[in-house]
């Protein structure tokens, strides 16, 4: 690869000339232009970006740190950073913890890996980024984020609960609240629901929507036909039973892993969805528009989360997004995602099918 000394030396003419060319800048006679670019072409020049970026503290990049690549949210909010990144001229230094590989999700209470993470701060802060994006597995509150930190942060997928540093994150009781007032509006009342973990924040702000969707509508909350369950199918297939004894026309799973539970279940049992049972989930994985029928869902907004959390990471860059003093929180809206597994219990009505947002 050549140097700006082997250009000018093949080009007869001074180093500076070549380097004022070469970062377009004026003095150079237009021939003396072209031939020295059409010999760093040549020549396979590179710019040497780290020392022009220690010359201007001016790197245009942005460290991303990952916990855990293998997690099926977190490719899609990377790509979302990286989508935004690309058009304002940005770059990113990626950074993959390997969290969930090394720990399961057993780290996702735990903050002894906070020492971690800000050794990779400052590893990245060493390569000049300008400031620091931090995406997680799964949403809770994680401060590994020092306050005195000197750069620009932004946590996506994740509360800081900081002014300073930003949190973007999905509006889950959105999402719940949709995705039950689908059910309602198809003339489901007696609504089971199967949750996730009850300290997840995720679990706790769909319960809410559940809630409000009964509230809104006059329907009675009924404690009995809510399910504890873990995000697993077999938590879908283990609280079937228990939701049909209660009379349920319809389950609310709280994730499609466990709504698949529920149709294995259903199927043991001879029952048809959604002529016998209506269904849906949440999160829209790949395997739900498998399932017989394709399931009723709703779609995580992860890639519009990684996108605004650039937006939020270039506004505090460029001073248009001030420090806070109360938590800085960007709720995303999820969208709602209909197939073949509601129906239309109303009278004189047909099953509901199509796509809303």
């Amino acid at each position: 690869m050549a140097t700006i000394k082997e250009i000018a030396k093949a080009c007869h003419v001074s180093v500076a000339t070549v380097s004022n060319i070469l970062n377009d800048k004026p003095g150079a006679s237009e021939n003396t232009r072209e031939m020295v670019l059409k010999v760093a072409r040549e020549m396979d020049y590179m710019p040497n970006y780290m020392a022009k970026n220690l010359k201007t503290k001016n790197s245009r990049s942005i460290g991303v740190i990952a916990e855990d690549m293998t997690i099926f949210s977190i490719p899609d909010i990377i790509d979302g950073i990286t989508e935004y990144c690309e058009e304002v001229d940005y770059q990113i230094l990626l950074t993959n913890l390997r969290l969930y590989k090394k720990y399961n999700d057993t780290y996702y209470g735990r903050t002894d890996f906070y020492g971690i993470v800000q050794q990779e701060i400052k590893k990245l802060m060493a390569k000049q980024v300008e400031g620091i994006i931090y995406v997680t597995a799964h949403e809770r509150v994680i401060r590994c984020i020092p306050e005195d930190l000197p750069i620009p942060a932004v946590m996506a997928y994740g509360y800081t609960r900081s002014g300073k540093v930003p949190s973007v994150v999905v509006d889950d009781e959105h999402g719940a609240l949709d995705i039950v007032n689908h059910l309602i509006e198809n003339g489901h009342e007696k609504i089971g629901v199967i949750t996730g973990k009850a300290d997840s924040l995720h679990m706790q702000a769909r319960l809410i929507g559940y809630q409000k969707a009964l509230l809104n509508h006059k329907i009675l909350y009924d404690p009995e036909l809510v399910k504890t369950g873990d995000w697993t199918r077999p938590a879908g297939y283990m609280y079937t039973d228990e939701l049909l004894e209660k009379g349920v026309t319809a389950i609310f799973c709280m994730n499609d892993l466990m709504a698949g539970g529920v149709y294995d279940r259903l199927d043991e049992l001879g029952l048809k969805i959604p002529q016998d049972i209506s269904i849906t989930g949440y999160d829209n994985r790949e395997l739900s528009s498998y399932y017989k029928p394709p399931l009723t869902t709703i779609t995580l907004p992860l890639h519009d989360i990684g996108y605004r959390a650039g937006e939020a990471m270039i506004g505090l860059l460029e001073k248009e997004i001030p420090e806070q003093k109360t938590e800085a929180v960007y709720q995303v809206k999820c969208q709602r995602l209909l197939r073949k597994s509601v129906r239309n219990i109303s009278q004189g009505q047909k099953s509901s099918n199509g796509t809303s947002s």
